[in-house]
């Protein structure tokens, strides 16, 4: 789906669930700012509040392209950043705090994802909001929270570290081997802004029936052991980690055409597998009576015996081969294959965005997977440049005029 396209034909007949909702974050990199594509993606207009020359912390990443200026523009911002608004205020000026105050009336919810305590010192803290904005909903997402007693409130975090203090890496680490970091990019950043969005709809939900707005403290490592709930709950039924053998099969299986994931977790799926590559007798064989047999004898018995039936099929052939069985599979796709899944390209699941200087292919970034009847999938919009929309922004919502904008920007609190 290119940027401008609307998918289905919803939107002028139904609208967006959001529309009408505004939102003014100062955030940075993937946590908060996944969450307000999200809400932005379902119709909420967003502001987004960052340093005036350099932009937010994302906009550093790598890899990177440039924007029209010539200045960096990171994958990390690239993925998190549609269908937004960029005004660039210099919060640590009292002018710039100042200006986010003003605006802060305006808008339904105001949202930050800075270290416990920075907005405090800015003088922009959530009782300072509040008095802003009575019917607002205040956000604030950290590491670990900005509320409550935390041991490790003062520490800075990125996704890998609350991923680490969820328990997760321990539990898939063996004894005598190493950690392994980020197994599936920042999982720890868009599960904060899942739950981040999750609460504020609640919050919008419980205004709707009082008129009050509140403060919503989202801690990312809480919302890591959510996600992964089995550490804590196998450790309590005497599972410290992930066991060998495992009392299932998970294994990558080589076929004609690449590779393709076989998951088998009951003894019926296991009969099935079998029966299919041409053992039906190991259903019975005392091998494999127990589940974590079928690990025991994985790589002399059973992965040569799936993999001489796969040899001949590609991996979509031997997906679909299993699925008829009740087997349960998938392949390994290519990340070149991904990105021409006809899966995707139906389901509106790939956004194209042209290159600032318009020299190479576009940069990708998934689309909205959340599908619901009566709300269009897009327009989507691009991401801003920093400060792009400042004056726009500015003038709406304060009735700044050209010279006031002017003063501003000569003494820095602007771009």
């Amino acid at each position: 789906m290119q940027l401008g396209d609307v998918a289905n034909g919803q939107a002028e007949r139904y609208g967006k669930p959001l529309d009408g909702i505004r939102v003014l974050a100062a955030e940075q990199m993937q946590a908060l700012p996944f969450a307000t594509q999200l809400l932005a993606r379902l119709g909420a207009e967003v502001v987004k509040v960052e340093h005036p020359e350099r932009g937010e912390s994302g906009r550093a990443s790598q890899p990177s392209v440039e924007d029209p200026n010539g200045r960096v523009l990171g994958a990390t911002f690239l993925r998190n950043n549609f269908n937004k608004r960029s005004v660039g205020i210099d919060l640590q000026s009292d002018a710039g705090r100042d200006l986010f105050l003003a605006m802060a009336p305006n808008f339904d919810v105001l949202a930050e994802n800075f270290k416990a305590g920075t907005m405090d010192r800015l003088g922009l803290g959530r009782d300072v909001l509040a008095e802003a904005n009575p019917t607002a909903i205040v956000v604030s997402l950290s590491g670990f929270g900005n509320t409550l007693d935390s041991p490790y409130q003062s520490w800075p975090a990125y996704a890998s570290v609350v991923e680490a203090m969820s328990g997760m890496y321990d539990y898939k680490t063996q004894p005598g081997d190493r950690p392994v970091p980020n197994p599936m990019g920042a999982v720890g950043d868009i599960t904060a802004a899942l739950f981040s969005v999750v609460g504020i709809l609640a919050a919008l939900r419980h205004r709707d029936t009082t008129g009050e707005g509140q403060h919503l403290d989202i801690a990312m490592l809480d919302t890591m052991v959510a996600m992964t709930d089995l550490v804590m709950n196998f450790q309590s039924l005497g599972v410290e980690r992930e066991p060998q053998p495992a009392p299932f099969l998970i294994v990558p299986v080589r076929t004609a055409d690449g590779y393709l994931i076989v998951q088998v977790v009951r003894e019926h799926q296991f009969a099935n597998l079998v029966e299919l590559i041409g053992h039906p007798e190991w259903a019975t064989d005392p091998r494999f009576a127990e589940r974590t047999g079928w690990n025991e004898h994985l790589a002399d018995v059973l992965l040569p015996a799936i993999e001489a039936w796969s040899a001949d099929k590609t991996r979509t052939e031997a997906a679909e081969a299993l699925g008829g069985v009740g087997a349960v599979s998938g392949p390994v796709t290519t990340t070149s294959e991904l990105i021409a899944d006809p899966h995707l390209a139906r389901r509106d699941m790939v956004v194209e965005m042209e290159r600032p200087n318009g020299d190479g292919p576009p940069v990708l970034v998934p689309g909205n997977p959340i599908k619901l009847s009566k709300v269009a999938r897009g327009p989507e919009t691009r991401v801003p440049w920093v400060g792009e929309h400042t004056d726009e922004v500015l003038a709406a919502e304060l009735g700044l005029d050209a010279d006031a904008l002017a003063d501003l920007r000569r003494a820095g609190t602007i771009t």
